[in-house]
């Protein structure tokens, strides 16, 4: 395998991963203007399009289709419309493209919940679907904190092999390594994200024990989504692409006893990306993120499909 397609490609997580493993990445496609412009300065290539827009025979031949396709419609914070959404139904142009192309490989990534909404019916359809274009699918629920990302980030990945290709998909281990929100902190003040109220309340103070995941230490107003606060000793919270409330998008942190949001860099290496990656300014780069598929796990996935021969 040389090749892959980049589809819903937003920021690149999948490219970074298997440009890392050697391969040529041959079409990207997004939607979004903002995030096409970052991932044309990250990448030098144009993935700025409708993808229902484009025919089976504009899109070059390739041995692996990727797809981080939108998860809003199966999403908790979203209205959970599944395939009956627009951007549900996007996994269609999945199928369609498959069907054409016969690629040997598909990953897909998306919200764990798509699996339960609508009774199950999302996860049989889309089972369905890909195994009548003769491919073996199998699926995986990881936590980014187990990986060594320091955020809690529980994704599905599909895995669809061609029936008459030697390989099998094996769940990638989890590898416990000990990283923490603090291991990843940017000096300086950050005035800008810093949350100044009267109703900050931290019931525990001083925490000291490290964990994988989030320590939830205290909380403003009632404690809402969005209100919470968390130890800098333990991971972030999910980063989301439209998280209301005062921590919206990052969650709330207790950093040298100031409560504040993360920094965008801290972002960055929440979802496994270096600091120097490109993304929009503003909010429009938290937004990306949020929306974004982590590498370090595309790398795992990669990496557990091996050769039955």
């Amino acid at each position: 395998m040389d090749s892959f397609i980049d589809l819903f490609s937003g920021i690149g997580g999948f490219h970074i991963a298997l440009k890392q493993k050697g391969l040529n990445c041959v079409f990207a496609s997004d939607i979004d203007k903002a995030a096409s412009t970052a991932y044309k300065r990250n990448f030098g290539l144009d993935s700025h399009s409708d993808i229902c827009q484009i025919g089976n025979a504009e899109i070059p031949q390739h041995d692996i289709l990727c797809a981080g396709f939108p998860c809003q419609p199966f999403s908790r914070s979203g209205k959970r419309k599944g395939l009956n959404d627009d951007r549900g139904r996007l996994f269609y142009e999945i199928v369609r493209i498959a069907k054409h192309h016969k690629p040997m490989l598909m990953i897909l990534e998306n919200v764990r919940t798509i699996l339960t909404i609508d009774n199950g019916k999302i996860k049989k359809e889309i089972y369905k679907s890909i195994k009548n274009l003769g491919y073996h699918l199998d699926h995986v629920i990881l936590n980014a904190s187990e990986f060594g990302i320091p955020q809690k980030r529980e994704r599905v990945y599909f895995v669809a092999i061609k029936n008459d290709c030697p390989l099998k998909f094996a769940s990638p281990k989890p590898n416990k390594k000990k990283r923490y929100l603090r291991d990843i902190l940017v000096k300086g003040n950050h005035s800008n994200l810093i949350v100044n109220r009267t109703d900050i309340v931290i019931e525990k103070h001083g925490v000291q024990d490290k964990a994988l995941k989030p320590i939830r230490i205290g909380y403003l107003n009632k404690g809402g989504q969005g209100e919470r606060i968390y130890s800098v000793n333990g991971h972030a919270i999910t980063l989301s692409a439209d998280g209301g409330g005062v921590g919206h998008r990052t969650g709330l942190y207790y950093v040298d006893n100031k409560v504040r949001r993360l920094h965008i860099d801290e972002a960055k290496q929440c979802m496994g990306f270096d600091k120097d990656h490109i993304v929009s300014d503003g909010i429009s780069g938290y937004r990306q993120l949020g929306n974004a598929v982590i590498p370090t796990m595309i790398s795992h996935i990669y990496d557990n499909i091996l050769s039955s021969t």
